[in-house]
């Protein structure tokens, strides 16, 4: 569990540094440039994501069960699940989603784990889980007082948008045939 949550400290907090330090990076740019920035920030990012994985893994061989969900909660699990990668495609495709949402990678993450909350009732799960849809929460709140970096993505057009959705289910369905179960080692459906 101490990997898990090494890892959740990790990850989530070199995503909050704008969050408690709005002004950081900027400071950070300025003085050394950004592609050092984007340097340390991706490599603690993906030490944090290993551990993670990792973290997770180990925890789920001696599970701590805090509750059990009905069946019924996993069917709704896939459902809440439907918007999600097509979410994560908009936040990087300018289009009426990302201009209608606002904050599409935010909303998506904040709707993965409150699905997979409903859905898993092990402590690794809640911590997780429960993590990040307090980090997504609380990063949300934080850019009504903040201005977000921008995000480097395709030009504005109207066909980002088919492209979110197509490209977003397309992924849907090979998580929910293939994908989950070779990462995860867990099949949601079956």
């Amino acid at each position: 569990m101490a990997v898990l949550i090494l890892g959740l400290v990790l990850f989530l907090g070199m995503h909050s540094i704008s969050i408690v330090k709005p002004n950081l990076r900027a400071t950070v740019v300025e003085r050394f440039g950004l592609v050092p920035w984007q340097a340390v920030y991706g490599l603690i990012s993906l030490i944090g994501f290993v551990l993670i994985l990792q973290g997770y893994g180990q925890a789920r061989l001696s599970p701590v069960v805090l509750y059990e969900p009905p069946t019924w909660l996993r069917h709704i699990n896939l459902l809440l699940m439907l918007p999600v990668f097509p979410l994560l495609f908009a936040a990087y495709l300018p289009g009426r989603i990302q201009s209608t949402v606002k904050h599409p990678m935010l909303l998506a993450v904040k709707i993965w784990a409150f699905a997979h909350l409903l859905a898993n009732g092990m402590l690794a799960d809640v911590l997780l889980f429960g993590s990040f849809l307090a980090w997504a929460i609380a990063d949300r709140i934080s850019l009504k007082h903040r201005t977000a970096p921008p995000v480097q993505g395709a030009p504005p057009g109207p066909i980002n948008d088919a492209i979110a959705i197509v490209g977003g289910l397309g992924l849907y369905l090979l998580f929910m045939f293939w994908l989950h179960r070779a990462m995860m080692g867990v099949a949601p459906i079956g």
